[in-house]
C-alpha cells in the first residue's frame, strides 16, 4: 500500500474554513455550503468535502441528512470534554519526560511579549508552550493525538462563543516553569489542574 499523503489543497481549504469559524463568518447553526466554498476558492467540491469531514472529526461541524454541513452549537460541556483529554495527554507527557526548561522559558518570554498584542498572538504562543511539553515526551503517537484535538481552534472558539476568560496568560505559566525547574514530582498534576481551570473544571 502506498502511504497516505495529505492534500495541500485540502489543508488550504481546511484553514480557510477554520478562519471563517474563528472570525465569525459562520456561527452556531449556520450552514456551510460546499458548492459556495468551492466556487469562492476556485476548486472542485472534493477537497472542500474532505476538509469539512476533518472539521466534523474535531466536532466543530455536523452533517445532517439532506441538509449538508452545519456549525455545531458549542457548549461548556464540549469544551470541558476536550480539555479533560488534553490535560490527561499533557500530564502523561510530563511523566514520560521532563520538558526542556530553557525552551519553556523562551516560550514564556513570547507569551509576555504577546500580552499586549492580538488575541491570535496570545493563543499561538500559549499553544506553542504546551506543544513544547508534549513534543518533549518523544512519543509521536501522543503528539499526534494531542494535535488532533485542534486546541488552537477550540481556544479561539471558546473565547468568542463561550466567553471564557482571555486565555492562559504568561503569569499563569510561571508556576509551571518553576515546577519543572525544581523537578517537582507533582509537576504533572500542577499542569493538569492548570489546563482544567480554563474549562471550568
Amino acid at each position: 500500500m502506498k502511504p497516505v499523503v495529505r492534500s495541500p489543497l485540502r489543508d488550504q481549504i481546511r484553514q480557510t474554513l477554520l478562519d471563517g469559524l474563528i472570525g465569525g463568518r459562520w456561527g452556531p447553526g449556520d450552514r456551510i455550503v460546499e458548492r459556495q466554498v468551492a466556487a469562492e476558492a476556485g476548486v472542485s467540491q472534493a477537497p472542500v468535502r474532505e476538509a469539512l469531514r476533518e472539521l466534523a472529526a474535531l466536532r466543530l461541524i455536523e452533517f445532517s441528512p439532506n441538509k449538508g454541513a452545519r456549525v455545531r452549537e458549542l457548549t461548556q460541556a464540549d469544551l470541558h470534554e476536550v480539555y479533560v483529554v488534553r490535560a490527561g495527554l499533557e500530564e502523561t507527557a510530563v511523566r514520560l519526560r521532563r520538558p526542556p526548561v530553557a525552551a519553556l522559558r523562551t516560550h514564556l518570554e513570547h507569551l509576555h511579549e504577546a500580552a499586549g498584542g492580538t488575541l491570535a498572538d496570545q493563543v499561538r504562543h500559549a499553544v506553542a508552550f504546551h506543544r513544547e511539553i508534549v513534543r518533549a515526551a518523544g512519543n509521536e503517537v501522543l503528539l499526534s493525538v494531542w494535535e488532533s484535538l485542534g486546541i488552537e481552534v477550540w481556544t479561539h472558539l471558546s473565547i468568542r462563543l463561550l466567553r471564557t476568560h482571555a486565555l492562559e496568560n504568561a503569569a499563569d505559566h510561571e508556576p509551571l516553569v518553576a515546577a519543572f525547574e525544581r523537578d517537582d514530582p507533582r509537576a504533572g498534576v500542577i499542569l493538569r489542574d492548570h489546563i482544567l481551570a480554563y474549562a471550568g473544571g
